[in-house]
């Protein structure tokens, strides 16, 4: 089945279910050592990685089409540290570039890979680029459900759009991991990368 991720898709899905849910747990295993600057959370859903970087000393601004999913998440926020923005990610652009960008398994209504394109060019130069998303294994789960093939990728197919004069790759990576108390098990693509000076 093929998926529109359309704003009215994104709406339907975040009023069908959602919980408070808990931060991507490779966020504090790779930026946990970083120095706080700014950040762009590209499709920040209920907002659990956006809340995690604030606490962490981060000015974050969280992007995401659905409004109901950010009226959810900035009722979770006390920290004065998020701006959140209802912006479709495949036409929106900041007005600025980030210390980091990140994105969690986000899809807009576009190629995946050209969506990780376009986040890339907002981070800025000496910035770090953060990507989880969903392997492409033909058989992949995510949130409960097989991933489609259209919201999945690899690890390589990210890393040859990079040119390693302008990035230098940190992580790369394909894992299985089980998600939460559903026990769901996830097939996750981890690439973390930093933009030269």
């Amino acid at each position: 089945m093929t998926h529109g991720f359309d704003k009215a898709y994104w709406e339907e899905h975040w009023r069908e279910g959602g919980s408070a849910s808990l931060p991507n747990p490779y966020l504090a295993r790779e930026l946990g050592e970083l120095k706080p600057g700014t950040a762009l959370d590209a499709g920040c859903g209920e907002g659990a990685e956006a809340i995690w970087l604030a606490s962490r000393g981060w000015r974050v601004t969280a992007a995401d089409i659905s409004s109901a999913v950010l009226a959810r998440a900035a009722g979770r926020d006390g920290s004065e540290r998020v701006r959140w923005v209802e912006a479709d990610l495949g036409s929106w652009a900041p007005d600025t570039r980030f210390d980091l960008v990140t994105t969690h398994y986000a899809h807009p209504a576009m190629p995946q890979l050209e969506f990780y394109d376009r986040i890339t060019d907002w981070v800025a130069p000496g910035g770090t680029l953060l990507i989880v998303g969903h392997l492409h294994t033909g058989h992949g789960h995510g949130h409960g459900h097989h991933s489609p093939a259209e919201a999945s990728v690899t690890a390589a197919a990210i890393t040859a759009r990079l040119d390693e004069k302008d990035w230098e790759v940190v992580t790369a990576e394909e894992r299985s991991r089980i998600h939460g108390g559903r026990q769901v098990p996830l097939d996750d693509v981890v690439v973390r990368a930093a933009r030269r000076p």
